[in-house]
Protein backbone atom coordinates (compact mmCIF):
# COMPACT_ATOMS: atom_id res chain seq x y z
CA UNK A 1 0.00 0.00 0.00
CA UNK A 2 1.18 3.38 -0.90
CA UNK A 3 1.70 6.03 1.70
CA UNK A 4 -0.23 8.96 1.55
CA UNK A 5 1.30 12.33 2.23
CA UNK A 6 0.18 14.67 4.24
CA UNK A 7 -0.48 18.40 3.37
CA UNK A 8 -1.61 20.82 5.96
CA UNK A 9 -3.70 23.36 4.69
CA UNK A 10 -4.90 25.87 7.70
CA UNK A 11 -4.73 26.74 11.40
CA UNK A 12 -7.89 25.79 13.41
CA UNK A 13 -6.32 27.62 16.09
CA UNK A 14 -3.02 28.79 18.10
CA UNK A 15 -2.60 29.44 21.81
CA UNK A 16 -1.03 32.08 23.41
CA UNK A 17 0.97 31.95 26.43
CA UNK A 18 -0.65 34.81 28.34
CA UNK A 19 0.56 36.58 32.32
CA UNK A 20 -3.32 37.89 32.81
CA UNK A 21 -6.19 36.31 30.39
CA UNK A 22 -9.01 39.39 31.34
CA UNK A 23 -6.05 41.50 30.54
CA UNK A 24 -5.20 40.02 27.33
CA UNK A 25 -9.14 39.04 26.24
CA UNK A 26 -10.15 43.01 27.10
CA UNK A 27 -6.89 43.88 25.01
CA UNK A 28 -8.00 41.78 22.01
CA UNK A 29 -11.67 42.58 21.93
CA UNK A 30 -11.12 46.48 22.26
CA UNK A 31 -7.95 46.89 20.46
CA UNK A 32 -8.14 44.21 17.48
CA UNK A 33 -12.20 43.60 17.56
CA UNK A 34 -12.11 40.11 18.30
CA UNK A 35 -15.16 38.32 20.34
CA UNK A 36 -14.60 37.15 23.45
CA UNK A 37 -16.03 33.22 23.99
CA UNK A 38 -16.07 31.54 27.70
CA UNK A 39 -16.39 27.46 27.28
CA UNK A 40 -15.47 24.56 29.93
CA UNK A 41 -13.30 22.36 29.60
CA UNK A 42 -13.47 18.49 30.76
CA UNK A 43 -12.04 19.52 33.95
CA UNK A 44 -14.58 21.93 34.67
CA UNK A 45 -12.10 25.03 34.19
CA UNK A 46 -13.51 27.73 32.18
CA UNK A 47 -10.96 28.24 28.84
CA UNK A 48 -11.09 31.65 27.44
CA UNK A 49 -10.73 31.86 23.26
CA UNK A 50 -10.99 35.01 20.87
CA UNK A 51 -12.54 34.71 17.64
CA UNK A 52 -12.31 36.98 14.42
CA UNK A 53 -13.51 35.63 10.92
CA UNK A 54 -13.20 31.97 10.75
CA UNK A 55 -9.89 32.23 13.20
CA UNK A 56 -9.68 31.30 16.81
CA UNK A 57 -6.90 32.33 19.42
CA UNK A 58 -7.29 30.47 23.10
CA UNK A 59 -5.72 32.31 25.90
CA UNK A 60 -3.74 30.10 28.39
CA UNK A 61 -2.73 31.17 31.34
CA UNK A 62 0.63 30.92 31.98
CA UNK A 63 -0.46 29.33 35.27
CA UNK A 64 -1.96 26.52 33.94
CA UNK A 65 0.61 23.04 34.53
CA UNK A 66 0.85 20.47 31.93
CA UNK A 67 -2.04 18.68 33.53
CA UNK A 68 -4.39 21.08 33.07
CA UNK A 69 -3.76 22.53 29.83
CA UNK A 70 -1.65 20.17 27.87
CA UNK A 71 0.91 22.69 25.88
CA UNK A 72 4.20 23.79 24.90
CA UNK A 73 7.17 22.68 26.81
CA UNK A 74 8.36 25.94 28.05
CA UNK A 75 5.61 27.94 27.82
CA UNK A 76 6.36 32.29 27.70
CA UNK A 77 4.09 35.04 27.48
CA UNK A 78 4.57 37.64 25.11
CA UNK A 79 7.08 35.43 22.76
CA UNK A 80 3.99 35.49 19.99
CA UNK A 81 4.88 37.41 16.64
CA UNK A 82 1.63 37.54 14.61
CA UNK A 83 0.42 38.83 11.86
CA UNK A 84 -3.45 39.99 11.19
CA UNK A 85 -4.96 40.95 8.28
CA UNK A 86 -7.77 43.80 7.65
CA UNK A 87 -9.57 45.19 5.06
CA UNK A 88 -8.88 48.85 5.82
CA UNK A 89 -5.94 51.31 4.66
CA UNK A 90 -2.99 51.35 6.99
CA UNK A 91 -3.27 54.85 7.89
CA UNK A 92 -6.91 54.06 9.53
CA UNK A 93 -4.73 51.33 11.02
CA UNK A 94 -2.50 53.34 12.85
CA UNK A 95 -4.87 56.10 13.30
CA UNK A 96 -7.20 53.43 15.25
CA UNK A 97 -3.90 52.55 17.04
CA UNK A 98 -3.81 56.11 17.96
CA UNK A 99 -6.98 57.01 19.23
CA UNK A 100 -7.11 54.07 21.50
CA UNK A 101 -3.70 55.22 22.87
CA UNK A 102 -2.26 51.91 21.65
CA UNK A 103 1.89 52.89 21.05
CA UNK A 104 2.77 52.22 17.44
CA UNK A 105 6.52 50.20 17.58
CA UNK A 106 6.30 50.39 13.85
CA UNK A 107 5.02 51.39 10.26
CA UNK A 108 2.64 51.61 8.49
CA UNK A 109 5.76 49.72 5.87
CA UNK A 110 5.98 47.46 3.58
CA UNK A 111 6.25 43.93 4.34
CA UNK A 112 6.53 40.58 2.42
CA UNK A 113 3.04 38.97 3.33
CA UNK A 114 2.14 35.26 2.20
CA UNK A 115 0.36 36.60 -1.12
CA UNK A 116 3.22 39.25 -1.61
CA UNK A 117 3.34 42.62 -0.65
CA UNK A 118 1.39 44.18 2.68
CA UNK A 119 1.33 47.19 4.55
CA UNK A 120 1.82 46.55 8.20
CA UNK A 121 1.62 48.16 11.15
CA UNK A 122 3.12 46.80 14.58
CA UNK A 123 2.18 47.17 18.20
CA UNK A 124 2.38 44.93 21.47
CA UNK A 125 -0.61 43.28 23.47
CA UNK A 126 -0.44 43.85 27.36
CA UNK A 127 2.76 40.45 27.57
CA UNK A 128 4.70 42.69 24.83
CA UNK A 129 3.72 40.05 21.82
CA UNK A 130 4.55 41.29 18.43
CA UNK A 131 1.36 42.33 16.80
CA UNK A 132 1.04 43.38 13.14
CA UNK A 133 -1.97 44.34 11.77
CA UNK A 134 -1.44 44.69 7.56
CA UNK A 135 -3.46 44.47 4.40
CA UNK A 136 -2.84 43.42 0.63
CA UNK A 137 -2.49 46.62 -1.36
Amino acid sequence: MEQQVMEVTAFDHIVFNVSDVERSAAWYASVLGMERHDSRAEDGSTRTSMTFGINKINLRPLSASQEEWFTAHTPAAGSADLCFLTDIPPGAVADHFRVLGVAIEQGPVTRNGARGPIRSAYVRDPDGSLIEVASYE
